[in-house]
Parts: structure tokens; sequence; C-alpha cells
């Protein structure tokens, strides 16, 4: 990389403590995808940082790439704050377990503009007291389908075939929906046909757009329990956000 400081976009998704006044910050770069940087003096600097390398803050940022795998942050200025995430408890570990499961499944330098998106269409949905259920079935679906990971949703991923009648058997180390004849004995997660088109049709939809969406119970509970199959297949290890994640909905449930 050149050295001349690069002006970008970019959602901040941790920080960690450096030193007395200082900060080593991840970011998801809209241009250039995973970035950890240095913030010199980013904990007391408030002309130039002031509170915008906060996890979940939307910055316009000024960065210079440095001589070791740290890029070094100049300034940064707040687009949005997320700060309607911290009314709930619930958003607050959504956006935290999002932001955690982008940063294990991305290579650090390589531009995902549509993860950009979609994480922040995410935030800003969460933000605004949107549906968490819908927004986590969304954002995982997205997620693993722009990587490349989705599973066959409406025919036999073994023998094509394509579903009239349901339920359908799904079972992601297999990739994914499997038909009577080829699940046979092996045990594999229940679905319905209905769950499985929706979650298709949901997949032709802008990649940032959450709103104007609407899941019935058996389509939330049938898709989570698809993609929690997914996750833990692809994820090296389960996310630390996961426990403090299920802790506050069971608290928000009556």
């Amino acid at each position: 990389m050149r050295r001349e400081p690069r002006n970008d976009t970019a959602i901040v998704l941790r920080q960690v403590r450096f030193g007395e006044s200082d900060l080593i910050v991840s970011i998801l770069s809209a241009d250039y995808g995973i970035l950890r940087g240095f913030a010199r003096g980013g904990r007391k600097s408030i002309k130039r940082f002031g509170p915008a390398l906060e996890p979940f803050t939307q910055i316009k940022l000024r960065w210079q790439p440095g001589r070791g795998e740290l890029v070094s942050f100049l300034d940064a200025d707040i687009i949005a704050s997320g700060q309607g995430l911290r009314k709930s408890l619930d958003s607050l570990a959504l956006a935290g377990y999002a932001v955690e499961v982008v940063e294990m499944l991305l290579h650090e330098g390589e531009p995902q503009p549509q993860i950009y998106a979609l994480l922040q269409g995410y935030l800003d949905y969460l933000a605004a007291e949107g549906d968490s259920a819908l927004a986590r079935l969304l954002f995982e679906l997205r997620l693993v389908e722009q990587l490349g990971y989705i599973p066959h949703l409406l025919h036999c991923s073994e023998c094509f075939v394509q579903f009239d009648t349901g339920p359908v058997s799904f079972d992601p180390v297999r990739g994914g929906s499997l038909c009577a004849s080829c699940t046979g004995e092996s045990p594999a997660l229940q679905v319905s046909l209905g769950t499985l088109g929706s979650l298709s049709r949901s997949l032709q939809t802008p990649m940032g757009r959450f709103d104007g969406f609407h899941f019935g119970p058996r389509t939330l509970n049938e898709g989570a329990a698809m993609l929690s199959l997914v996750l833990k297949s692809i994820l090296p290890r389960a996310p630390k956000s996961l426990r403090f994640l299920e802790q506050s909905t069971a608290l928000d449930e009556p």
C-alpha cells in the first residue's frame, strides 16, 4: 500500500485500549473491507476522534497505511452514532453478535461492499427499534449467501428434484434441503416448504433492506434453526457474544 492518506466510510466493529490514551480499532471499510488500525490518542483526542471510534458507529474516516499489519487512523467524524441500539439490551446484543460474526468470517483487506451495506442496514434497522428476530434471520441468511455458503433451498441438494410438497429435511453438511428419498434414515432438521419459499424470496431483495418484511412464527423459528446449523458448520468457533445474546433474548421474553 502507498502511504498517502485515504478517505473512506466505515463501521466500527470493536476497540481495544492500548496504553494510557491509544486504541487499536477494527473497522469494516466500505472500500477496503476489514481493517485494523492504531488510533494515537483515540481515547482522549476530542478534536480528531471524539466518540467516533465507539463500536457500531458509522464514520467518515481518514487513515494511512502503516509499515506493519496495523494502519494508522488519523481522524474520524460520525455519520450515525447507533445511539438507538443502546435503548434495548436485545438490540445491543444483536449488534455485538453481528460485528463479531462479520469479523470472524471476513479476511482483512478484501473489499466487501455488499456486506458493508448489509451490516449498515442491519444496525440502522435495530437502532430504529425494528423487529429483532426478523433482523437476525435476514442478516444471517444474507451474510452466508453473500459469502457463498447458502445451501440449496427449493430443490434437493443431492438429486436436484424441485419440491412441490413438504415438509423437507435440512442438513447443511449435505448441502441444504433434502427430499425424503435422499434423507433416508439420517437425522435432519424438518422444515416447511413455506419457510423455504419465504427465505428464498427474501434473498431477491436489496442487501441492506430490512423494512417491509413479515415472517410468521413458524418461518422465524425454522429459519433460525436452519441458520444456526449453517453457521455452526462454517464458523471457526462459537461467537463469544452468543451467550450474551441468548441471555438478553431470554430477559426480553414475557
